[in-house]
């Protein structure tokens, strides 16, 4: 409720009956501020520790572009980002990951609050988080900072964040010493973290305040002026740095002013590459971003401890990374910190001027699903390059072979899911990603080599599904993805002569079914039995085929040849399954769509 009621105070489209309808449907204040639904709410924060991770990743994008960007006479990108967090988001591990970013880079504009109060839902942090918190940031590479009286000593707290702001080397914990719900009844106990206070404690919290108890929802026209004097202050400052940023662009260019609107240069899809010979499509990414990197100022991006195997920095980029010693570095190396990073990527989409990418093994994805759900739900444009994307990576084995994840990351809603099958493919899918500045993207991608198909096309991967081999008047249809459109191809090869069957690569499921009926039923057309393939587990395709082949548990360690053997992902096993699946339904297949059509 409090950052509602500073924004309302402040003048943000928020009434009070805004505020009065807290917590209800439809409401402008939901329980946990939203990005997108509450103006003046930057990120989507509810779990806790990912505000943490996307302060980060807002103070990384503003040293990169200040480095950039910035001129002795000129300093058009010059601000600090401010987060406040609880015992709570100190424990979560999302946070320790960012945060132990942040003291490496030192990013010395990030100022961190932290509202030490030693109380969370189960009451004191006796019982389960006893750590020094200074002593462990300091040696993180934190300036730390103490205000004793976090309750009511404001000249402390003032000079604590002038303190923090002329820190040139380190960003700044401030520890702020608090009692929670201070001055009610319960103040201290867990019991006021979740629950409202009774009317009589708020009666005489508001005598002891000096406020009238009978009234609720009232602020005095003079706290309103104190409250909107600020925005008055802020609006011309932002008219100031608006007439900084126009005289930047005369005297230096277009690239930065395009950089914070989000505007992509001309010409740059152009340059995207197209089929050659057979490669990974891990590989095929690598060619896309080695295009796309130096086209494009705003891709800002690296990976979690795998750049070597996610092929994310492309020695044609010239990439320099981003360290303390070298801020206009565009390349990013997060560690071992899958979480943090899809975290931090957040925060640099939610500033602004940057368009973040961070690559890890598919699988472990899977460590960072609790800040890809929020990217998800706020709209970010995060570009997930997960790689080793399925039992073509071998000897690894099951704990490397994501086979139930797709699933999942597919469930998400505004989340696109894009496992391409060749160079062609990968390419139209880093462009999409790239254009979609709305939605994150998770490009799947395979470790062994894949087969260039003549038919590839970027409109295909734009329509989410298409036909890469037609019959006429088929009388079977393969559906498949990434690695396993090749095996459907040649699985419709050898029933020449016995069915005529369409093949249909469908990199994005997401994309294709947000296609007018009509297109859809041209590609995956009612009535005839259509069998997908893909080295993943089943759910989901029941919505477009009538079997499935691919694995219903984990994988297993092997090579990739003999794992596909093993499962029974080959061209052989595929026609025996399509004439056997065309015997079973006969001419004409169960629908798919009609029943979901009648009922939308």
């Amino acid at each position: 409720a409090l950052i509602y009621s500073m924004l309302h105070l402040c003048g943000y489209r928020l009434s009070m009956d805004d505020l009065k309808a807290f917590r209800q449907m439809h409401s402008n204040t939901p329980g946990h501020p939203e990005r997108g639904v509450t103006e003046g709410v930057e990120v989507t924060t509810g779990p806790l520790g990912q505000g943490l991770a996307n302060a980060v990743g807002m103070a990384l994008v503003e040293a990169q572009m200040a480095a950039t960007y910035n001129k002795d006479d000129l300093k058009v990108v010059d601000h600090h980002t401010y987060v406040f967090c609880g015992d709570g988001c100190l424990m979560e591990g999302v946070a320790l990951e960012s945060l132990s970013l942040a003291g490496h880079l030192a990013l010395n504009k990030l100022v961190v609050i932290y509202d030490d109060n030693k109380i969370t839902i189960d009451g004191s942090t006796s019982v389960a988080f006893t750590e020094n918190t200074a002593v462990k940031y300091a040696a993180m590479g934190f300036n730390i900072i103490t205000v004793e009286g976090g309750n009511h000593d404001y000249d402390a707290m003032r000079k604590a964040i002038s303190d923090a702001k002329a820190s040139t080397d380190k960003p700044t914990l401030i520890l702020l010493k608090t009692v929670i719900g201070f001055g009610s009844k319960m103040e201290g106990t867990a019991k006021v973290h979740g629950s409202p206070l009774g009317a009589d404690d708020i009666v005489a919290l508001k005598t002891a305040s000096g406020r009238d108890p009978t009234k609720t929802f009232h602020v005095t026209d003079e706290e309103y002026a104190h409250f909107r004097a600020a925005s008055i202050k802020g609006a011309a400052a932002k008219k100031e740095w608006n007439a900084t940023l126009e005289k930047y662009t005369a005297a230096h260019g277009p690239e930065l002013a395009a950089r914070i609107a989000g505007t992509l240069p001309d010409g740059w899809k152009a340059k995207l590459p197209l089929n050659g010979k057979s490669i990974a499509t891990r590989k095929a990414s690598e060619n896309a971003l080695a295009e796309i990197i130096p086209a494009i100022p705003a891709m800002l991006g690296g990976s979690a401890d795998l750049t070597g195997s996610n092929l994310t920095r492309p020695g044609e980029a010239a990439l320099v990374d981003f360290q303390k010693v070298s801020q206009a570095g565009r390349y990013i190396r997060f560690g071992v910190r899958e979480h943090g990073m899809c975290g931090i990527m957040n925060g640099m989409h939610a500033h602004g001027g940057s368009i973040p990418f961070g690559g890890t093994f598919l699988n472990f994805i899977g460590y960072a699903l609790g800040s890809v759900r929020l990217a998800s739900m706020s709209h970010h444009q995060a570009i997930y390059v997960a790689t080793h994307d399925s039992i073509g990576l071998g000897e690894d084995g099951p704990t490397h072979q994501p086979t139930e994840l797709l699933a999942s990351l597919r469930a998400l809603p505004n989340f696109m899911v894009m496992r391409p099958s060749d160079q062609t493919e990968t390419s139209a899918c880093w462009a999409l990603a790239i254009e979609s500045n709305k939605t994150p993207s998770c490009l799947c991608l395979s470790r062994q080599n894949t087969v260039p198909q003549e038919k590839s096309s970027f409109e295909g991967v734009y329509r989410g599904a298409y036909t890469v081999v037609e019959a006429a008047d088929p009388q079977a249809i393969l559906i498949a993805t990434g690695s396993e459109v090749s095996i459907a191809v040649d699985a419709a090869k050898l029933l020449e002569g016995k069915l005529r069957v369409r093949v249909v690569s469908m990199p994005i499921q997401s994309v294709f079914d947000a296609q007018p009926e009509e297109y859809k039923n041209t590609v995956l057309t009612e009535g005839i039995p259509t069998l997908s393939i893909e080295a993943f587990h089943p759910s989901g395709w029941e919505k477009y085929s009538h079997f499935h082949l691919g694995l219903t548990g984990f994988g297993a360690s092997a090579p990739a040849g003999d794992l596909y053997k093993h499962f029974g992902l080959t061209a052989t096993n595929a026609a025996a399954k399509t004439e056997k699946l065309v015997e079973v339904l006969g001419a004409v297949a169960p629908k798919k769509r009609a029943v979901a059509l009648a009922l939308a």
